[in-house]
C-alpha cells in the first residue's frame, strides 16, 4: 500500500499586523498598493484582535479530520498548507515529499468550485510539486458542496440561527445567504461557481421549509472589474427599505472564523444595519464541528475509494 496523505488547503492570514503589506503584495502578485490601501487592512484586522483565527482553526479541522478517517481505518496524515501565507503550499508539498507521501487527497476548505479559486490552489500545488522534484500522485477534490452531512450540518446551523430571535418574530426574518464574491466575467466562462452556491442556497431552503431567503455575494476586491452581486451591503439597505428588522445571514461560502465572517459580516454588515434599524444576527462558522468535519472526511474518503494518481 503507498503511504498515503491528505492535504488540506486554505487562503491564508498573516500572523501579526507588520505582516500586512507582505501578506497583501503576495495576493496582488506584487502589483502595486497604497499606503491608504495596507493601512485599511491592517484596520480591519485590529477590530478583530490583530490577527485572523484562519490558521488556528484549519489546524484543528485538519487534526480532526486526521482523527476520523483514522477511526474509518486509513492510515495516513493531514497536511495544512496556505495559498497566500505560511506554512506556504511549497514548503509543505516539499515537506510530505521528505516525508515518503506517494499519494495524496488535496482538499480546499471551500465547498464550492471555481477555476479562479480552487482552480488556483491546484495550480500551486502543481508548481509544488515540480519545484521538489517530487512524483506525488494527488487527487483533487474540486468541489463537495453537495456532500450530505454538510447540508445537514448547514440546515442545522441555520435552524439555529433562527432560534436567535424571539419566536413571534421568527416568521419575519430574512435568511441571507453569503458567499464570497468572485469577477463576474467568470459567468461568461462557464465557470459552475455562481450555480453550486445558489443551488446550495435553494436546496437548503427546501430542507429548512417555509423560510424567505434570498443570496448574495460579500467581501469583493477593488479590482476595477465588475464581480459578482448583489453584495450584502446593498441587500441590507434594500431589504430596510422592503420593510425588513430581522435578517439572519448565513455564509454557506465560508467553513471557519476568519476575517470575512469577524470584519465583514460582525463589524461591517452590522454597523450598516443599525444604520437601517435592522437586526441581524449570523450562524455560527462550522469551525470544527463533529457533523461538519464528517462531511469533510467523506469527501476525502470518496477521493481515497476512487484511486489515486495524477
Amino acid at each position: 500500500m503507498p503511504n498515503r496523505a491528505v492535504l488540506m488547503l486554505a487562503y491564508g492570514s498573516p500572523d501579526a499586523l507588520d505582516d500586512m503589506e507582505a501578506y497583501l503584495n503576495d495576493i496582488r502578485g506584487g502589483r502595486p498598493m497604497s499606503e491608504e490601501f495596507v493601512a485599511e487592512f491592517r484596520g480591519r484586522y485590529a477590530q478583530i484582535g490583530g490577527r485572523s483565527p484562519l490558521h488556528e482553526r484549519t489546524v484543528e479541522q485538519a487534526k480532526a479530520t486526521e482523527a476520523v478517517l483514522r477511526a474509518r481505518g486509513h492510515d495516513l496524515s493531514v497536511y495544512v498548507g496556505m495559498r497566500h501565507w505560511r506554512p506556504w503550499i511549497k514548503d509543505v508539498v516539499a515537506q510530505m515529499h521528505a516525508d515518503g507521501v506517494e499519494e495524496a487527497v488535496a482538499i480546499v476548505m471551500a465547498p464550492h468550485y471555481s477555476e479562479m479559486s480552487i482552480g488556483r490552489y491546484w495550480e500551486k500545488v502543481g508548481k509544488a510539486r515540480a519545484a521538489a522534484g517530487s512524483s506525488i500522485g494527488f487527487a483533487f477534490v474540486d468541489s463537495w458542496c453537495w456532500q450530505p452531512k454538510l447540508l445537514k450540518a448547514q440546515e442545522a446551523f441555520v435552524q439555529a440561527g433562527l432560534e436567535k430571535f424571539p419566536d413571534g418574530a421568527r416568521r419575519t426574518v430574512k435568511v441571507v445567504f453569503s458567499a464570497h464574491s468572485l469577477p463576474a466575467r467568470l459567468l461568461k466562462m462557464g465557470d459552475p461557481y455562481d450555480d453550486e452556491l445558489k443551488g446550495n442556497a435553494k436546496a437548503l431552503a427546501g430542507r429548512l421549509g417555509d423560510v424567505d431567503w434570498t443570496f448574495s455575494y460579500q467581501s469583493a476586491a477593488h479590482t476595477g472589474e465588475p464581480w459578482l452581486g448583489p453584495q450584502i451591503e446593498d441587500v441590507i439597505v434594500d431589504l430596510a427599505g422592503e420593510g425588513y428588522r430581522n435578517v439572519l445571514v448565513a455564509p454557506i461560502g465560508f467553513v471557519c472564523d476568519h476575517v470575512e465572517i469577524l470584519y465583514d459580516i460582525d463589524i461591517g454588515v452590522q454597523k450598516i444595519a443599525k444604520e437601517q434599524g435592522v437586526r441581524v444576527e449570523r450562524i455560527e462558522s462550522m469551525n470544527s464541528n463533529p457533523l461538519f468535519i464528517e462531511a469533510v472526511a467523506d469527501a476525502v474518503e470518496e477521493k481515497l475509494n476512487e484511486g489515486m494518481g495524477g
